[in-house]
Formats: structure tokens, sequence, C-alpha cells
């Protein structure tokens, strides 16, 4: 099985990264590097949830729910707004990334700006934009794997340790929670609630 970031850097063939540039009005090298960056700050966050099996089989249900990967059939189409989705849960970005990523949202658009050299603008345009086609990567690669949610949450894991070892990329998400500064995040996302963000997006309460 492939890596997830692999996979989503491959949805990024085709011209869809030139796409986004002129949509957001940034050179493509910038764009790109703004892209790697929220797709390891996103993994990493996912690999925090799916870290308990409550987490994971919230996970699985929300990608049964919404993200089937039928975006992916049409992305520059969805992701440029000339197609709409059955399913509009499926495409909303902002309210993803506002469960997903909750109060450290705003430092993750500083932390990726400040590395990709874009301003705050076209990161949060570009978060809203990729929030949706991250959902449906991963909820193509469960049904094409036929994951449960053990089986998912090693993926999800797997390729946020790649990430975070590979390049700097990871140590954005790292950075942003690590709020004291003492290289643990473990008390951070604690006080941070991160858990309890995501989980309000996958279904617990």
């Amino acid at each position: 099985m492939e890596n997830l970031m692999d996979l989503l850097n491959t949805q990024m063939s085709g011209g869809l990264m030139d796409q986004l540039s002129r949509q957001i009005g940034a050179p493509q090298q910038q764009t790109q590097s703004a892209v790697d960056g929220i797709f390891g700050a996103v993994l990493n966050g996912l690999s925090k949830n799916v870290s308990s099996p409550q987490g994971a089989n919230a996970l699985m249900g929300a990608l049964d729910r919404d993200h089937d990967g039928s975006i992916l059939d049409d992305l520059a189409g969805f992701l440029g707004g000339q197609k709409s989705p059955n399913n509009t849960n499926m495409m909303n970005g902002a309210g993803i990334l506002k469960h997903v990523l909750g109060n450290s949202q705003g430092g993750m658009v500083d932390a990726v700006s400040k590395n990709s050299g874009l301003d705050s603008a076209k990161i949060g345009q570009l978060l809203m934009t990729l929030a949706p086609m991250i959902m449906g990567v991963i909820g193509k690669t469960k049904s094409q794997n036929n994951l449960n949610s053990g089986g998912l949450a090693d993926l999800i894991s797997g390729s946020a340790k790649t990430v975070n070892q590979s390049s700097a990329i990871g140590n954005i998400f790292t950075s942003i929670l690590d709020k004291n500064g003492d290289g643990n995040v473990i008390d951070d996302i604690a006080k941070s609630g991160i858990k309890s963000l995501f989980g309000r997006l996958f279904g617990r309460k």
C-alpha cells in the first residue's frame, strides 16, 4: 500500500498544481511548498486522532458518510467550482478545517505561510480547497484496500511518520502544538482539545 503523502501528491499531477496556483494568484513553486506543508500538517493531526480506537472508528464513520473518494473522479472540476457534489458535506472545506484544526488553524496557517513565502490569505484559501481532497484520498484508499479501523490508523500514522522523517514539513504541525516549547506535544494536545475537535467532526460527542 502506498503512503498517503505519495497518493496526495499524485493527485496534484496533470496540471492541478498549476490550476491551484492560478486560483490563488501565486507562483507554482510557492504553491507546491504550501501544499506540501498543508498535507503534512493534516496527516499529523489525523494521526493524533486515530491513535485511539474510538478516534479511528469515528473517522471510519465520517469517511463512509461523506468522503467515499468520488471527489477524485473530477478533482479539477470540484476544486475549481465547476462541478457540485451530490453530498455537500464532501466539499465543506471550512467545516472540515474548523473541527480538524480548531484553535490551531491560525498557527498552522502562519507556519505554512512562513515556510512557503505565501501570505496567510492564500494559505487559508488553499486549506479550504484541499481539505475535501485529503479526506477523499483517505476514503478511497480505505475502500480500495478494504481497511478496518486498525488498518486505517496504521496507514495514517505510518504516513505521518514518513512525512516527519523525510523533511521539515512535519515539524510545522509539531511546532504549532508544542506551545510551551518543551518539545513534548502530548500535554499541549490535551490542553488544546484537538481530540475533542476531531471527535465533533467524526461524530463523537
